[in-house]
C-alpha cells in the first residue's frame, strides 16, 4: 500500500496540520495515552503485510552503484515507461509540501544541486511550496497542470488528503513521481523513498528496549497524527514495546517543538522520578530531550536520534546510548534522476525503495563532520554535487 513512506524524514518536524487517527484520546499534559496506560491501540495506518516487507527489507541487498545509493534499489519492481518518452530539455515541476524544517531543507537544497548538475537535460525546473497546507498543495498541482510540465514531482503534505489532486495529475497525462511520503492510488509512474516509517521505528525501539534496564519507565515522544510515515514509524514501535513487555508510561505529540519537548520530558521526570528510556518518532527535537535530562540533572537514558549532525555530536561527546535509524536525504536527488529517465522511456522500479542506513557507536564517526552546520544532515548524498559544502551552510 501507498501509505508505507518514510524523509526524512524525514526524517524530523514535518509541519504538518493534524489528521483524525485511530490514537487515544489526549491525556491531560497532550499525550496520545495518559501515563501508565501503555502504547494504546494500533494505529489505522498499521498494514501488517507492508510492515513485514520493511523489515525485511532491513536485511536486503541493494542493487545499483554501491557508492551512489540515492540511485539504487532494494528489491526492483521495473515498470516499462516507453510511452512518456520525449525529446529534452525538459521542464520539470514540484509541488513540494513544505520547507518548515532543516530536513526537508537540507533535502531540497540537494533537490536543487541535482537539477544543476544535470545541466543542459533540464530548460527550467519549477518549485511550489505548500508551506504546510493541504488545500495550497491542492491549489498547486492544480495549478502546475496548465504550465507545460513535461513531468511532475509530489512530495504530498498529507497522504489522504492529497490522493485526489494526484490522481487528477495523472489523468492528465504526464508522469507523475511521488516522493518521500505517499498518497492512496497506484497511479503515480513510482513512488519513491527509502524503507520507510516501519524500518526506522523497528530499529530505534528495538535498540531502546534492549537497552533499557528491566521493568523501566520508556517515555515515547512523536510530533503529529495523522501523516503515514509518523504513524508507520510509530506502530513498528508498538509493536517492539508490546513484545518486549515495555512499560510506556507516555506517548507525547512535541509538534517538533524543542521547548515544548523540554517541557515535557521535565513534567515525566517530576512525575515519576526517572524515565529509563526515550523513542521519537522523528530526531529534529532529539537534542532538546536531551538537554531535559541534563538540566533536571539526570542520566540520559537510551534514545534514538536520527542524522542531524547536533545531535551526533552530542551524543559523540557526552557518550550516549544512542542509535540514528534514518529517513536520508539523499532521496532528494532521487526523484530528478528518475523524471529523467522516465522522459528518456527508460524503465523504472515501483516502488523505487532506497537503502536507509542506520547509525550505530561503531560507525558514528564516519558520519561527523564538524565543518557543516549542527542541523545538516549527514546523510545528504551532497558532497560530489555543486556547490558543496557552501550550498549546504
Amino acid at each position: 500500500m501507498r501509505r508505507t513512506i518514510a524523509a526524512l524524514a524525514a526524517v524530523t518536524l514535518l509541519g504538518l496540520a493534524g489528521c483524525a487517527t485511530d490514537e487515544p484520546a489526549a491525556g491531560p499534559s497532550g499525550s496520545a495515552s495518559a501515563a501508565g496506560s501503555g502504547t494504546g491501540e494500533q494505529s489505522k495506518f498499521f498494514v501488517q503485510a507492508d510492515y513485514d516487507a520493511e523489515l525485511a527489507l532491513l536485511d536486503a541487498t541493494a542493487t545499483g552503484p554501491a557508492d551512489r545509493p540515492w540511485e539504487q534499489v532494494l528489491n526492483p519492481k521495473m515498470v516499462e515507461t516507453a510511452k512518456f518518452k520525449k525529446a529534452g530539455p525538459h521542464k520539470l515541476c514540484f509541488s513540494n509540501a513544505a520547507l518548515n524544517n532543516p530536513w526537508r531543507q537540507v533535502g531540497f537544497k540537494t533537490m536543487q544541486a541535482e537539477v544543476e548538475a544535470q545541466g543542459s537535460r533540464i530548460k527550467e525546473f519549477v518549485h511550489v511550496d505548500a508551506e504546510g497546507k493541504d488545500q495550497k498543495q491542492i491549489a498547486d498541482i492544480n495549478d502546475l497542470l496548465g504550465k507545460g510540465c513535461d513531468a511532475l514531482i509530489v512530495s504530498p503534505n498529507t497522504t489522504a488528503t492529497l490522493t485526489p489532486a494526484v490522481t487528477a495529475a495523472c489523468k492528465a497525462g504526464l508522469p507523475v513521481i511521488v516522493f518521500d511520503r505517499g498518497v492512496d492510488t497506484p497511479c503515480p509512474v513510482t513512488f519513491i523513498n527509502p524503507i520507510g516509517g516501519y524500518g526506522f521505528g523497528h530499529v530505534g525501539a528495538e535498540f531502546v528496549s534492549q537497552r533499557m534496564k528491566p521493568g523501566g519507565k520508556l517515555l515515547a515522544l512523536r510530533i503529529l497524527p495523522g501523516v503515514d510515515v509518523l504513524e508507520t514509524r510509530w506502530s513498528a514501535a508498538k509493536v517492539a514495546f508490546d513484545k518486549a513487555g515495555v512499560d510506556v508510561v507516555g506517548v507525547e505529540f512535541t509538534d517538533g517543538d524543542p521547548a515544548k519537548t523540554k517541557k515535557i520530558v521535565n513534567d515525566y521526570i517530576q512525575r515519576h522520578g526517572t524515565i529509563d528510556g526515550v523513542w521519537m518518532d522523528a530526531g529534529a527535537v532529539a537534542v532538546a530531550a536531551v538537554e531535559a535530562f541534563q538540566d533536571a540533572g539526570k542520566p540520559v537514558p537510551p534514545i534514538n536520534g536520527e542524522d542531524q549532525l547536533d545531535f551526533l555530536k552530542l551524543w559523540k561527546d557526552k557518550g550516549l546510548t544512542a542509535i540514528a535509524p534514518t529517513y536520508p536525504t539523499y532521496q532528494w536527488r532521487t526523484p530528478i534522476i528518475a523524471a529523467l529517465r522516465i522522459l528518456d522511456g527508460q524503465p523504472v522500479s515501483n516502488p523505487w525503495k532506497l537503502p536507509q542506513p542506520t547509525v550505530t557507536q561503531e560507525n558514528l564517526d564516519s558520519y561527523l563532520d564538524l565543518d557543516m552546520p549542527p542541523l545538516h544532515y549527514a546523510m545528504c548524498g551532497c558532497t560530489d554535487l555543486p556547490g558543496y559544502p557552501q550550498r549546504w551552510k
